[in-house]
């Protein structure tokens, strides 16, 4: 395909530049208007007809304030700057007036911290606009933190202060030394799960340490506090032994109801969990194996409903044979699916393999792949009816999605960018879902575990087991109605607060059922 120059007239000279002719139309406008003031700036900014430029969003919101000298038409001048470079304007107030000039705030959504310096730039370039202040939204949001806790009940009299702590106290703690299941009615355990992590996988960061793993800890506890009404504390742990992290979390759990490990990287995760899953009497749940697992499993019971096909029919193939990976194999075996194909970085997942093992992974050859398929993962897709990615960007193509079954499912959940963008795999998939908020079929943890905690809670459960979890994603799924049910909507919004009331029935239902509640149903308790 051929490239053209547009050549632009002004009265400083001609300026000419190189041109894809499969851009949109509106960026030769955007080139021809701010041209004149810096060419090559502008030109650089246009993007690659072929690239996936990331939609702005709130996690990279500014909060400028300008100060404008009183002249007409300037404000226009801010908020054409500010598209041309590819902002989204949220908001703009007046902050003061002055003789000749105001001083506005000007709230803008980016894509990346790259592009909030280019915003901030074009706004530089304007005669009679001053830059005052750069405020990072999502950084504000965290000074200090963001959680705290507060107290349930004043303390304004000696009475008060006399029944919350010394001497009336003591009655409480006696009460409790000679029955400690008092400690679920007559402490914070009864409500509330600890988030431990030791920050060696940090969503899409890796080994970034405890200290930097706390804000995603800090937003956990707060996503339980909003969706089930959980209280959860933050807790990470300088230390990557697993047998430390273990005995850590046994020595601290008494004060609380569950416990959430978050962000612990594979194979270590799966010794944690199984250890704490025997050793204590209370729920342990890994989220990034399970949250994932039970929400795609939700996914995929509405998604084979619009094709038509059958769990025990389907060939599935996995890419991405880490925490989540094994979780999401494991759920779907449950559910009932027989022919799962793992694959990793060295290809497909069989018994007798010797490469890039594990003790893992050993498991998985001996479980899956029932007629050892061997090869790549575009070897090994060839026919497949379903595809989770669980890796990396860009793993598989529009070439290998012709070869899968008719009507192929692909749940590319790699984030930010997916194995497979959803723009090139449209007209080739029958359902698509990712882990990004800005495309549909968003397969996201925070539908599962809230939820799940608070049905475990709710019936003082021993543990979170395979019925608990099949439950909360068949609760999901059973949010859509068949009236509903759509390629674009095969899993609720998390925003919809009939989704963690659902799964929080459903798990306790699961629990008592399965043998691990230990409250009986009749207990009548008044705070829930």
């Amino acid at each position: 395909m051929r490239r053209f120059w547009l050549s632009f007239h002004f009265s400083g000279g001609i300026e000419s530049h190189l041109v894809e002719p499969n851009l949109p139309l509106t960026w030769f406008f955007v080139i021809i208007l701010v041209s004149r003031r810096n060419p090559a700036r502008c030109m650089s900014r246009l993007p690659h007809p072929m690239s996936h430029t990331p939609t702005p969003n709130a996690s990279y919101s500014l909060t400028l304030r300008v100060k404008i000298h009183n002249r007409p038409g300037k404000l226009g001048e801010i908020t054409t700057a500010i598209g041309k470079a590819g902002g989204d304007i949220e908001g703009i107030d007046i902050v003061s007036v002055g003789k000749d000039f105001l001083i506005r705030d000007i709230t803008v959504n980016a894509a990346s911290e790259t592009h909030d310096q280019e915003i901030v730039s074009c706004l530089q370039d304007i005669d009679g606009v001053e830059v005052v202040n750069v405020s990072d939204r999502t950084f504000l949001m965290h000074l200090g933190g963001k959680i705290e806790i507060i107290s349930k009940m004043p303390l304004k009299t000696r009475s008060d202060l006399s029944m919350a702590y010394t001497p009336g106290v003591a009655r409480v703690c006696q009460a409790i030394a000679k029955d400690p299941e008092k400690a679920y009615n007559l402490t914070i355990k009864k409500n509330t799960v600890a988030v431990v992590s030791d920050g060696t996988a940090v969503l899409g960061l890796g080994d970034i340490g405890p200290a930097a793993a706390m804000p995603v800890m800090e937003g956990k506890c707060q996503l339980f506090k909003e969706f089930g009404n959980v209280d959860a504390f933050p807790i990470c742990l300088n230390t990557k032994d697993p047998h430390e992290i273990i005995e850590t979390i046994k020595n601290i759990s008494v004060a609380f109801g569950g416990i959430n490990l978050e962000d612990i990287s594979a194979p270590r995760c799966f010794e944690i969990e199984e250890r704490l899953k025997e050793e204590l009497d209370i729920p342990v749940f890994h989220d990034d194996q399970h949250g994932t697992a039970v929400v795609v499993l939700a996914a995929l019971i509405n998604a084979l409903k619009i094709v038509g096909k059958r769990m025990e029919d389907i060939k599935l193939v996995v890419n991405g044979i880490g925490a989540a990976g094994v979780a999401c194999s494991k759920i779907v075996m449950a559910a009932g699916v027989k022919n799962i194909i793992g694959c990793d970085t060295t290809g497909a997942i069989y018994e007798g393999r010797k490469e890039n093992m594990n003790w893992v992974k050993d498991w998985y050859a001996h479980n899956t792949n029932p007629e050892k398929q061997k090869g790549t993962i575009h070897e090994v897709i060839k026919g497949a009816d379903v595809f989770f990615g669980l890796s990396a960007p860009g793993i598989i193509n529009e070439l290998d999605l012709a070869t899968m079954a008719n009507d192929p499912i692909v749940f590319a959940m790699a984030n930010p960018i997916p194995e497979i963008m959803p723009e090139d795999a449209a007209g080739h998939v029958a359902v698509m879902a990712t882990g990004r908020s800005d495309y549909p079929n968003q397969i996201n943890n925070v539908l599962c575990f809230p939820g799940i905690f608070r049905g475990a809670l709710n019936c003082r459960a021993s543990r979170i087991n395979e019925a608990m979890k099949l439950a909360a994603a068949n609760a999901i799924a059973d949010i859509i109605g068949p009236d509903e049910l759509h390629p674009d909507y095969i899993i609720p919004s998390v925003f919809d607060r009939r989704v963690g009331e659902a799964v929080a029935e459903k798990v306790e239902q699961a629990a008592y059922e399965s043998g691990v509640a230990r409250r009986h149903r009749s207990t009548v308790d008044s705070e829930f």
